[in-house]
């Protein structure tokens, strides 16, 4: 494929930081090299020698002073190499990409480190984005402030609809904008697994028809797929990633350990063709040099210690306790809002999306009378691409609370909404 149409003018003009290219040689050398072009501090005057991190299932990892090091130096952009190594195998297993030969990996600090990035590589103020509607309200901020013409596509019980991206998509035809560079639509986000905030994920055959209309239309898709790990179900039946079916080289994927490891430890990975994944690496470069390396460090120590089979293990343990809370979340929302509320059992993650069809808008409801009722969820207009608009739908979080706490909160919830629709009636009629 030819990237250059998908490329900002802004990110087209970066390019490499000499000093960060010297550093990468760093892991090429060997150890007779005299290495007197970087500026990096003497490690001899860290006040770190060493540590112990115990797990909770007993286990130690040990960062003896050569480790400690590496975690408290400046590193490679692209990632811990090390963690980079492991992170390529773990890449293979799962997806197989059709293209890996010409495909690379960056090391971020988080995935919406990554996100934010790539969208900054190609998206001009004012280009076309089309989207899932809802969409991942951090998506929408980090686009926002480009003053996007989104195109929104509609989605149900199993995500976006194909149907609907094909008519969104409608104004061009197909076959004629390959090499169009202004004013049609370059990027497809997605978030396909357990969607935030829908909790919905796409099925496979729904996935391969968004491919290849995304690939009649020449679109770069944005697989933002921090909820892989917390699918309900055994792996081996999860759906298959856009990336293990891109033989054209125009899927960007987005990893996170977020929701499996640590939030705080901000470790994230981008996957995608060479050509993309190294204008992210020239951005990087010149904002937050690498991911942070203790957490690098950290991680790749623990997969070292555990095998992809021992971090499966821990992320089927992440999963279940993910789908109890589920169940008893579902269970509080039967009892208290089956006459009040619709929503779609979520097939993973940590959300439910709650459809109030006699509330017009649950926005003034939320921000300005939840909090006397002793519960807060989030409006559902953070999640639309114009949030200006009425929206009857609000998202409601089940990775924190207890079962009891779940029960008495939509208990609170059914109560809110009782009122509100009561104070409309109220006021229609009058």
């Amino acid at each position: 494929m030819n990237y250059s149409r998908f490329l900002t003018q802004l990110s087209q003009n970066r390019q490499p930081s000499v000093i960060r290219e010297m550093t990468n040689l760093l892991t090429q050398a060997s150890p007779d090299l005299v290495f007197m072009a970087g500026g990096l501090p003497n490690a001899k005057l860290f006040p770190f020698q060493a540590a112990s991190i115990t797990l909770k299932d007993g286990h130690a990892l040990t960062i003896h002073p050569k480790l400690m090091t590496d975690c408290l130096q400046y590193g490679p952009t692209p990632g811990y190499p090390p963690l980079v190594k492991q992170l390529k195998s773990l890449t293979e297993r799962l997806h197989s990409p059709p293209c890996w030969a010409d495909s690379d990996l960056i090391v971020t600090a988080g995935s919406q480190d990554g996100l934010c990035k790539a969208l900054e590589m190609m998206v001009s103020p004012g280009d076309y984005v089309v989207t899932q509607e809802p969409c991942y309200t951090g998506t929408l901020s980090i686009l926002n402030p480009y003053k996007p013409k989104y195109v929104p596509v509609a989605g149900d019980q199993e995500g976006m609809i194909p149907e609907a991206l094909k008519t969104a998509l409608s104004q061009w035809e197909a076959g004629k904008v390959r090499e169009a560079e202004e004013d049609v639509p370059k990027v497809l986000y997605v978030n396909p697994n357990a969607c935030n905030p829908s909790g919905v994920s796409l099925p496979e055959a729904r996935r391969r028809e968004i491919y290849k209309i995304a690939s009649d239309y020449n679109l770069i898709i944005l697989e933002d797929d921090p909820y892989y790990f917390v699918q309900f179900g055994d792996m081996k039946d999860f759906p298959p990633s856009f990336l293990s079916m891109d033989v054209d080289g125009r899927v960007l994927r987005f990893d996170s350990f977020s929701k499996v490891l640590s939030s705080g430890l901000r470790v994230g990975y981008v996957t995608g063709p060479k050509a993309l994944v190294q204008r992210i690496v020239l951005h990087a470069q010149v904002s937050i040099l690498h991911a942070p390396a203790m957490s690098q460090v950290l991680i790749s120590e623990l997969l070292e210690l555990w095998g992809e089979e021992g971090f499966f293990k821990h992320t089927k343990a992440v999963q279940d306790f993910y789908f109890q809370q589920r169940n008893a979340m579902v269970a509080a929302a039967e009892k208290h809002l089956s006459d009040l509320c619709e929503w779609a059992v979520p097939t993973g993650g940590m959300f439910l999306w709650l459809k109030v069809p006699k509330v017009l808008d649950t926005l003034d409801m939320i921000m300005k009378r939840a909090l006397a009722k002793n519960v807060i969820v989030v409006p559902g207009n953070a999640f639309m691409c114009d949030n200006a608009k009425p929206c009857q739908y609000m998202r409601a979080a089940f990775s924190l609370v207890t079962p009891e706490k779940m029960d008495k909160g939509l208990e609170n919830l059914a109560e809110l909404i009782r009122e509100e629709i009561a104070q409309q009636e109220s006021i229609s009629s009058s």
